[in-house]
């Protein structure tokens, strides 16, 4: 991904309730695309994903093509 400049605050998803939930945070990034953490170890890393990409994945999540 060329361009890795996170642009808003990392949230975390609405679902995990709780300090003992493990649970990723997304940020968007600059070109569209976004960032996603680890939140209960956000020093980690970060990885990040174009705008494409994420789509792909989001389109695949809510079609059920993904996931245990």
């Amino acid at each position: 991904m060329k361009n890795q400049e996170i642009v808003t605050r990392f949230k975390k998803a609405s679902a995990s309730q709780g300090d003992q939930q493990e649970c990723v945070e997304v940020a968007h990034t600059v070109n569209g695309g976004r960032a996603v953490r680890d939140s209960k170890a956000r020093d980690g890393g970060t990885q990040f994903y174009g705008a494409e990409a994420w789509g792909a994945f989001l389109g695949a999540v809510k079609g059920g093509r993904f996931g245990g």
